[in-house]
């Protein structure tokens, strides 16, 4: 069951929260993400190229790059100019590309080659936000985080699921008012949501299965 909801948190009653997730759930039992990745380090790099950048894009430009890169010494091996020109094609991809080789060498002295768990190790890397930190341990470790991104954010926001100003207000009131049952991946099915049928400038209502608990005052018939 949620939590009780403490005022401004939600539009939705606890209810109106179960139902919304439970469409999305019967639609989608078992949401992935649409980044491609092979173990918990190809996530971890494929994640801080997504930053402000589309995922088919950085699918496009990793395809090659993880076929035989797919470890951080393996990424050390590769350096920093190949390294470039396989994610050129990604916006940022100079910086991107010096942070992943930082935290690839972090990775290899400090842990072994393995990927840490916890948010604050994750955030010590350089490039990784708590946006990212979440993503890998939402995907790589089964933790059920809330990755707040643009998708999330709108959604949360315009359906009233989840009110906030910033991104952390949203990700604090997701945690909150979500029912642990729908923890594991309900940052998934809202992402996809606003992908696909949520959208920024003309939200696709008609197609939407959550349109009777949206509390969306402009929808799109």
């Amino acid at each position: 069951m949620a939590k009780a909801k403490q005022k401004g948190e939600s539009k939705l009653s606890a209810e109106n929260i179960q139902a919304f997730f439970s469409k999305l759930r019967e639609i989608n039992p078992e949401p992935k993400s649409d980044l491609e990745y092979t173990n918990p380090f190809t996530l971890l790099v494929a994640v801080v190229l997504s930053a402000q950048s589309t995922d088919a894009g950085v699918n496009k430009a990793t395809k090659a790059l993880f076929e035989y890169v797919d470890t951080p010494q393996k990424m050390l091996d590769l350096g920093l100019e190949p390294l470039k020109d396989h994610i050129k094609t990604i916006g940022l991809y100079n910086n991107k590309a010096k942070n992943i080789i930082a935290l690839s060498q972090i990775l290899v002295r400090d842990y072994n080659g393995n990927i840490p768990d916890t948010r604050e190790d994750l955030m010590s890397l350089p490039g990784v936000g708590r946006k990212t930190a979440n993503v890998v341990l939402n995907v790589a470790f089964g933790k059920p985080t809330m990755a707040v991104d643009t998708h999330i954010f709108r959604v949360s926001n315009r359906t009233g699921l989840a009110l906030g100003k910033t991104p952390n207000e949203v990700e604090q009131n997701l945690l909150r008012v979500v029912p642990e049952e729908f923890g594991l991946h309900a940052h998934h099915w809202l992402i996809l949501l606003g992908r696909y049928t949520c959208k920024a400038r003309r939200p696709e209502c008609g197609e939407c299965p959550v349109i009777d608990i949206c509390q969306f005052n402009d929808k799109t018939l």
